[in-house]
């Protein structure tokens, strides 16, 4: 069985980034890097690609191409305060799932892995001395 179906498929995915986002839309820090004036397109970009990272339909890489994700985030500032914030509000998109915390590990897991390989700018520590 894969993650997809052991957290009962698309209607958990999208629970979980409808949650995100909901976070994101306030956030004076994330916000600027959603150009669109809504975020559903961004909402359904990434339901479709953690749907298919963890074993659903292959829906991502049919209408967009292998994901790239680094390549896409490059134009936008990703630095250690950006990774945080991202992190912040997924924590909290997760935890609102109640899932089982073996499952909640493994998807977690994942996305602080995945917010860490996103960041583009290395800050150094001695320039705000």
């Amino acid at each position: 069985m894969t993650l997809f179906e052991a957290v009962g498929g698309e209607p958990t995915f999208r629970k979980l980034v409808d949650e995100f986002y909901a976070g994101v839309a306030d956030d004076p820090l994330l916000r600027p890097m959603y150009p669109e004036e809504d975020l559903g397109p961004a909402a359904d970009r990434l339901t479709l690609f953690l749907m298919q990272y963890w074993g659903g339909p292959r829906t991502y890489s049919e209408q967009r191409g292998h994901p790239r994700l680094r390549m896409r985030h490059a134009p936008f500032r990703i630095g250690a305060a950006e990774r945080d914030a991202w992190l912040r509000h997924m924590r909290r998109a997760v935890d609102r799932l109640d899932l089982p915390p073996e499952i909640a590990s493994a998807l977690w897991d994942y996305l602080e892995r995945a917010a860490y390989f996103m960041v583009n700018v290395m800050e150094d520590p001695a320039a705000g001395a």
